[in-house]
């Protein structure tokens, strides 16, 4: 019996010392262990609700404000931004229309849309209002000053989980303040919802700065309370508004003297 295990023994001995290699290679040949699932698209998500409720807790802002509009080869123009207790709104642009050299106001409410030209440099006769049409309707882009869309109509792009944007936390800008978040287009329309760039608030809503391509606009000075409606700056006319464009220099050769002595 003896010499009968011994003889089983020099068999298997070498295929006990195998075994450990051989595990050790099963094991060195088993697939790694799949990576960690990635949270990025619920903290996506998370950020794009995040700047949802921002932009309708704005929204929900009512108050009187100014802003600074900065944009690179210009002098910076205070806008003055108003949003009154009865949904109704105003924004004063200096500048806004006849290439520059035109002050406007536009203003929404309950009787429609408008705008009102400001005695300035380049319309020095009275304010007067002309009416654009219903006050949710969409200012032609001739007669648009953009300024005014981050705080108005862009807030409902903003809120909608619909709209076609993908949203980040980014760094405060340099003179803003606030949460700041990256918001870019994913549509391939030309025809984008708003413009990409950095939209600032504070916690109780307030836009305070957006730095896109067309330049930055940024609080000047804390907010002032609402008033209870917005008024015109002047009476309602039958008239054409003023575009932004300047208007065509004069041909000297038209002139009724030119080519007299």
């Amino acid at each position: 019996m003896s010499a009968l295990l011994r003889s089983a023994g020099r068999v298997l001995g070498p295929l006990v010392l195998a075994l450990p290699a051989v595990l050790v290679a099963c094991d060195s040949a088993q697939p790694p262990p799949p990576p960690p699932a990635d949270p990025g698209p619920v903290e996506v998500e998370g950020t794009r609700d995040e700047l949802a409720a921002l932009a309708a807790a704005a929204q929900d802002r009512h108050l009187v404000a100014q802003y600074v509009f900065s944009r690179g080869g210009q002098p910076d123009r205070t806008i003055v931004f108003t949003s009154a207790n009865d949904g109704s709104w105003r924004v004063d642009v200096p500048g806004g229309a006849l290439g520059g050299t035109a002050d406007v106001s536009l203003a929404a409410t309950s009787d429609g849309l408008f705008q009102c030209a400001l005695p300035s440099t380049g319309h020095p006769e009275p304010a007067r209002c002309v009416r654009l049409g219903e006050r949710d309707d969409a200012i032609p882009r001739r007669l648009d000053p953009r300024v005014q869309h981050p705080l108005t109509d862009w807030l409902d792009v903003l809120t909608d989980r619909r709209a076609p944007l993908a949203v980040a936390q980014a760094a405060t800008p340099k003179g803003l303040t606030g949460a700041c978040y990256s918001v870019d287009s994913t549509s391939a329309s030309l025809n984008a919802p708003l413009d990409v760039g950095i939209y600032c608030y504070d916690p109780d809503g307030t836009p305070t700065g957006v730095r896109t391509e067309a330049g930055t606009l940024r609080l000047a000075a804390p907010p002032g309370a609402a008033p209870a409606t917005v008024q015109l700056a002047g009476p309602v006319v039958d008239a054409e508004p003023l575009d932004t464009a300047a208007p065509p220099t004069p041909d000297p050769s038209l002139s009724p003297n030119a080519g007299t002595s």
